[in-house]
């Protein structure tokens, strides 16, 4: 297929900048996949769509503060350093190496392999006595950066000196960081926020749960590569980004066991579509035939499952979806899992009845 056909004319006032208050107030497209209807409701209704020991998934993965300034460190002749006196430097922190090595995008004049650069505060930009190396640089461009492996750059550091990145079609300061993070965010290590789950409040988990609806978990650390479009002209010749998952056996058993029993899964987003389908393609037990009936395996590890129109899925019944962005890898798995031509209809509804589009923007249920 070309990639032209996942191509799409969205004007740029329907991109939500801000998000809605309550989570839940946001508007939601119900596109029925048995007759093709669409219709259109609140996110609060989604229980009249959901049944008793339907099992939702989610991924419980946290956005973490990857937006990090830094000056680059100059040698004076003698050997001494001036932090404060080279370039300005933007870092995005993509994903976690090995301890003190991370995979960055780099904004700045001239970051070389060899470069120090000395981070600093992202109001003032004082000098917070972190340093780091550029150490590789990869084909796309993006650098391996070596921090002091005594420091412990993790998560939990780089709270206090870097801010949560938003996507680059966003440009109003979101006042609130947490609002880019799902009620639920557990395990620090996105780039980006699983926005499907942005909708959910604790409130309508509980009235869910109440109703007899199941909930499970799942792990993916997303990329920034998600918010990238294809420029091959055939979809077969695009390499899709790897991100790391985590599929624990407590999960892989509620969906077994739901699956055995006639249950519906429920994707969250199509980063949990990732996980449970990449988890289908995983072995159960060894091919003993007393496991032929399980339908996935818990696994940990990267994952690089590209989902195209054509693709079988094995473990999701219906999806929770946001509005993606036009020629995308999100794009082409939706319209895998639905079909091409009904989402053309249903992203026309949507720009004809004035929904908000993007990761602040408004849902999708596909049944």
């Amino acid at each position: 297929m070309r990639t032209s056909e996942f191509d799409y004319e969205l004007d740029p006032a329907r991109i939500a900048q801000t998000p809605v208050e309550p989570r839940d107030a946001s508007r939601l497209m119900i596109v029925n996949r048995a007759d093709g209807s669409i219709t259109h409701r609140y996110f609060r209704d989604i229980g009249d769509y959901l049944s008793s020991d339907d099992l939702l998934i989610f991924n419980d993965s946290r956005v973490i503060p990857a937006r990090l300034f830094a000056h680059k460190v100059l040698s004076s002749e003698h050997g001494q350093t001036a932090p404060q006196t080279g370039g300005r430097v933007e870092l995005l922190l993509l994903r976690q190496q090995a301890d003190g090595y991370w995979r960055a995008l780099v904004r700045g004049k001239r970051v070389r392999k060899g470069t120090r650069l000395a981070l600093v505060t992202p109001e003032t930009r004082q000098a917070v006595g972190i340093e780091a190396t550029v150490v590789g640089v990869g084909e796309r461009g993006e650098r391996v950066l070596a921090f002091d492996p005594e420091l412990d750059i993790d998560a939990a550091a780089l709270a206090h000196v870097g801010t949560v990145p938003l996507p680059p079609y966003i440009h109003t300061k979101l006042e609130d960081p947490e609002r880019y993070q799902t009620v639920y965010a557990r395990w620090p290590g996105s780039a980006a926020a699983p926005t499907a789950g942005l909708h959910f409040t604790p409130a309508l988990l509980l009235a869910l749960r109440q109703r007899g609806v199941q909930f499970g978990y799942v792990t993916l650390h997303v990329g920034l590569d998600t918010f990238r479009p294809v420029h091959t002209e055939q979809i077969k010749d695009h390499t899709i980004h790897t991100e790391f998952a985590v599929f624990k056996p407590e999960t892989a058993k509620q969906i077994n066991q739901t699956r055995l029993a006639g249950h519906r899964v429920v994707a969250v987003g199509t980063t949990a579509v990732r996980v449970l389908e990449s988890a289908a393609q995983k072995p159960t037990c060894d091919g003993a035939d007393a496991c032929a009936w399980q339908t996935v395996n818990a696994f940990e590890g990267p994952t690089d499952l590209f989902i195209t129109p054509g693709y079988r899925f094995r473990v999701v019944d219906h999806l929770i979806t946001n509005f993606h962005l036009p020629r995308s890898t999100l794009l082409m798995l939706v319209s895998a899992f639905a079909g091409l031509d009904l989402m053309r209809r249903a992203y026309q509804a949507a720009i004809e009845k004035g929904y908000r589009f993007y990761s602040f923007g408004d849902a999708m249920l596909i049944l």
